[in-house]
């Protein structure tokens, strides 16, 4: 976001010294009349570049995979491809004397349960790359592009492949419905509103401004987002053969440390109580899509491969 800096005000009043001045009088048929000018400038500029943001706006919406929700897209794959890139520069300098090796049970485990997802959502043909980092926290994210990264610290609440089915099937989910190419473009749009209304509003203001986009639009659609992941999240994971009754207990363990204090229009997630209960709507359709797939096959096939398939905690 660019910097604005404003000029001081010009003041109001000029000292003069003890001499004198003498003010003449303007003609009496300039007396009242005020410059309208500016003002019809300012409607000019505000309706011409309205009009455009809300050309460019409608130019720029499409359809959600999946959920078929319409939101604004402007970021290009080479623009989400560079963000990408210094994500994953800046995560393996921080985390990559933690990353366990590619044969690791943790790492074999996790890349098992993900590709199973990967399938289910016809995603097959990215090169996916998974990374089990050996830490505490109780983290797990995908970058854009395929790169999946899960913490040890999660390991243990998510207790079994179903659990983690949920989180990975989450994760997987913001890929797929390119929910970070959309934060993206709606931080763009807003900054842009944003430096247009800074020039014709108090430089006060600006800060109130910027927190009303804040809270009013930036979270509720990250949100939206997270809510709409959990949604096709759920869908995946049945799909793919785990048991979606699986995410109820995965967040009511989650939800252990939380604060009792809603403050979910201050966050990016909902809490786990609303997503429990977003959860629990969408089972019956989860269920359904998990007994439409071929399910059975699919588990002989894991058992006669991996015969110790199963990770517990």
């Amino acid at each position: 976001m660019h910097s604005l800096r404003f000029r001081a005000p010009i003041p109001t009043t000029i000292p003069t010294r003890s001499f004198r001045i003498q003010v003449y009088p303007q003609p009496r048929r300039f007396n009242n009349r005020k410059p309208s000018w500016p003002s019809r400038n300012m409607w000019k500029v505000l309706g011409i570049g309205g009009t455009g943001m809300a050309v460019y706006y409608v130019a720029h919406l499409e359809e959600a995979p999946i959920s078929g929700r319409r939101r604004f897209m402007a970021v290009s794959d080479r623009e989400m491809e560079a963000i990408a890139k210094q994500s994953y520069q800046e995560i393996m300098n921080q985390y990559g004397s933690q990353i366990l090796p590619p044969n690791h049970r943790y790492t074999v485990f996790v890349r098992r349960v993900a590709q199973r997802i990967i399938q289910a959502g016809g995603m097959g043909d990215m090169k996916w790359e998974y990374y089990v980092i050996g830490s505490p926290e109780k983290n797990a994210f995908v970058l854009p592009g395929g790169k999946i990264f899960v913490f040890t610290g999660l390991l243990p609440i998510v207790h079994d492949e179903d659990g983690l089915a949920t989180v990975l099937g989450h994760e997987i989910a913001h890929q797929l419905a390119g929910h970070h190419a959309e934060k993206m473009s709606y931080t763009k749009f807003l900054q842009f509103i944003q430096f247009l209304v800074s020039f014709f509003v108090d430089p006060s203001l600006v800060s109130f401004n910027r927190l009303f986009l804040e809270l009013g639009v930036l979270l509720p659609n990250s949100r939206k987002c997270e809510t709409e992941a959990d949604d096709i999240g759920l869908q995946l994971m049945a799909q793919a053969c785990f048991n979606p009754d699986a995410a109820i207990g995965l967040w009511e363990r989650m939800s252990k440390g939380e604060s009792n204090i809603n403050m979910e229009y201050l966050s990016t997630h909902p809490n786990s109580k609303g997503r429990i209960e977003n959860i629990r709507k969408g089972l019956p359709s989860a269920q359904q899509k998990r007994q439409d797939s071929d399910c059975q096959q699919e588990a002989y096939y894991l058992t006669q491969m991996f015969p110790n398939y199963r990770v517990r905690w």
